[in-house]
């Protein structure tokens, strides 16, 4: 038997060529290439990026961001806060010794009262301003509970802002406002809750 023989049924059907020894073979037109052996496809990308994989997001979102630098506006707004705090304190101890206000009572009680509560407000004032500022330098690391501390951060700074410090709480009020909503937001609790494996 010949492979040449066009009545063999073993033999090469007419009108085809045999491959080349060495080359692949192409599939016929119209059928799909078959995924060949070896790396499987890679995973789908993720608009974070990270390869693909759920929650490996590698960049802080731009409204976190933006909450990040709202914090830090909030307590440096509350480190002039402390400043004024300060000089205050100082201009009724030195009112004080005032020698024409000195014989009056009454201011004298007021004046030892003010001071204390300067004081008193003074070093809450710092300490918010503090806490502000340790939460915006978290916002990197972090996980879900920096992202509620700063929510419960802004509606607190809000409410405070409404009331008592209406006239001075009005930026506090408008920052902190939009620090609770943009950590609050999917793309917030995404960057909270991503895998923390790698440290970014």
């Amino acid at each position: 038997m010949s492979f040449g023989d066009s009545n063999n049924p073993y033999g090469q059907p007419q009108g085809q060529q045999q491959p080349g020894y060495g080359y692949p073979q192409q599939a016929p037109q119209g059928v799909p290439p078959q995924q060949g052996y070896g790396y499987p496809a890679a995973p789908p990308v993720s608009p974070y990026g990270g390869g693909g994989y759920p929650g490996a997001i590698t960049e802080m979102p731009g409204s976190v961001k933006a909450a990040r630098v709202m914090l830090f506006v909030i307590g440096g707004l509350q480190m002039i806060g402390v400043i004024f705090g300060v000089l205050g304190a100082l201009s009724i101890a030195a009112a004080k010794e005032d020698p024409t206000l000195k014989s009056d009572v009454q201011f004298q009680q007021i004046a030892d009262m003010s001071t204390g509560a300067v004081w008193i407000a003074t070093a809450l004032i710092l300490a918010w301003g503090v806490f502000a500022i340790v939460l915006g330098a978290k916002f990197g690391s972090g996980g879900n509970g920096v992202r509620i501390a700063a929510l419960v951060f802004g509606i607190i700074t809000a409410i405070l802002g409404l009331y008592p410090f209406v006239i001075i709480g009005l930026a506090h009020t408008v920052l902190a406002i939009l620090v609770a909503v943009f950590v609050g937001k999917s793309d917030g609790a995404a960057w909270f809750n991503r895998n923390k494996h790698a440290q970014y």
